[in-house]
């Protein structure tokens, strides 16, 4: 199996849902029936560039320069070998973060992975597991929300345009409550996870925090 490991936070693998990424990772390897590669990729400690006039040229363009391509063809190489894709992001002004956005503004590109039609995109990926970690200081879903929740419905229709409907959110909220908001988001994020077909018959595993 091979993971692709996407981080947006600023805060890097000190942010609380890299805890929960790397528990992932920890329980995939923890089983002895699974060979697991995990392909890093942090977006906040290494921003991809943003998007050029020439590659907007280029997307418009029948005849378009491959060379404008290269950095989205390698993103969605990347992204098309991997069995799982797990992204750990915060929310940022009610939605992602603009180092993600830059990332599904490289992935997401007509012709290659979507076609558009006269009913919508329609995704030319192959659907994988995907796990989007979600982490909050305040409450932005449930019952207890402060906000709308603008990031999800948005990331998952952005990930359907390329094919990949099978995503599950793990919501990490009221982060900045104190240690026993965020031990309650780690107890509800590790239930979700015990129940993921993923790790239904994975062994015991460990406290990685």
């Amino acid at each position: 199996m091979r993971m692709l490991s996407i981080n947006a936070s600023p805060h890097g693998y000190a942010s609380t849902g890299c805890g929960i990424a790397d528990e992932i990772e920890q329980r995939l390897k923890g089983d002895a029936r699974r060979e697991v590669e995990v392909v890093y990729r942090d977006l906040a400690a290494e921003p991809l560039p943003p998007i050029s006039r020439q590659y907007a040229r280029a997307i418009t363009s029948r005849d378009a320069d491959p060379s404008q391509f290269e950095m989205s063809e390698g993103l969605i190489r990347e992204l098309e070998s991997t069995d799982l894709l797990v992204i750990n992001t915060p929310v940022h002004n009610f939605t992602v973060p603009a180092a993600l956005k830059l990332w599904i503004d490289h992935v997401l590109r007509i012709g290659r992975t979507f076609v558009s039609t006269s009913s919508g995109k329609v995704g030319l990926l192959k659907d994988r597991p995907t796990i989007v970690i979600v982490g909050a200081g305040g409450f932005h879903h449930g019952e207890h929300a402060q906000q709308p929740d603008f990031l999800s419905p948005y990331l998952t229709y952005a990930l359907s345009s390329i094919g990949i409907s099978n995503v599950q959110y793990i919501r990490l909220q009221g982060l900045v409550y104190g240690p026993e908001k965020v031990n309650l988001a780690f107890e509800g994020a590790r239930a979700q996870l015990d129940v993921h077909p993923l790790f239904l018959s994975s062994p015991a595993h460990t406290d990685v925090r």
